[in-house]
């Protein structure tokens, strides 16, 4: 199977070893950017988005611990895999290296098969971790989406990018979807049908107390009187014709 290509970093003080290395990485298909220091390569690191770093150990101002442990301090690099450059006779540098976080180193004279299999193993290994985390944050999103149905916000629409997964989780944001949909479309009845019973029980209530006013002795007085000034009025329009 042949190696995926990343965006890599090379981060190194000697205009050679950055050309030998930038060459090597772009006969592979690789897409290839290059520090001089380790000042430089932090800011890089902050501007774009890489798939790897190459790190030279010994540079001036910054050197590669410094810039290593910047990475793995911050939560945004602390994923990037780097992987360590140092002459073969500086294997106390590697160890200190990989001690800080490196996952691999390579060797100042390096061989391009060699180069194609440290760089393939670490780009693969990137890619499964990149897939961890976006399976971690769509199960995330699924968690929201339970409490957002119990707190009754829950929109259909916030769970499209993991229902369309086509593995088992993309199943369970399918299944929750429906499941979702149907407990709103009930809550929504349950909701009318109560409207419709205050409504009903205040028509009920309305009537009673129009009952209880006209069944009263004052009102039905009322009520006569009314009656006796019709008559009266009836008989005085009568006279007047």
């Amino acid at each position: 199977m042949p190696n995926e290509s990343g965006h890599i970093l090379v981060v190194d003080d000697h205009s050679t070893n950055r050309l030998k290395l930038s060459l090597g990485l772009k006969k592979q298909g690789h897409t290839v950017e290059v520090a001089e220091n380790g000042l430089k390569a932090l800011a890089m690191l902050g501007e774009q988005s890489f798939d790897l770093v190459l790190l030279d150990i010994v540079m001036p101002e910054l050197d590669g611990y410094e810039v290593l442990a910047t990475m793995k301090a911050d939560p945004c690099l602390r994923d990037i895999p780097v992987i360590v450059i140092s002459a073969l006779e500086e294997m106390d540098s590697i160890v200190k290296g990989i001690e800080l976080g490196a996952q691999d180193y390579l060797p100042k004279t390096f061989d391009p098969v060699l180069l194609r299999a440290r760089i393939g193993a670490c780009l693969e290994k990137k890619r499964f971790r990149d897939q961890e985390i976006e399976y971690l944050r769509q199960v995330e999103r699924l968690t929201e989406a339970a409490v957002a149905v119990e707190s009754e916000t829950f929109d259909l629409n916030c769970l499209a990018e993991v229902a369309a997964r086509s593995d088992a989780l993309g199943q369970l944001a399918r299944v929750f979807q429906q499941m979702a949909d149907k407990v709103y479309t009930r809550e929504q009845r349950l909701k009318q049908q109560v409207q419709e019973l205050r409504i009903e029980i205040d028509q009920a209530k309305q009537a009673r107390q129009v009952t209880e006013i006209t069944g009263t002795d004052y009102f039905q007085s009322l009520r006569s009187r009314a009656s006796n000034l019709r008559q009266m009025l009836q008989a005085s329009d009568s006279q007047d014709e």
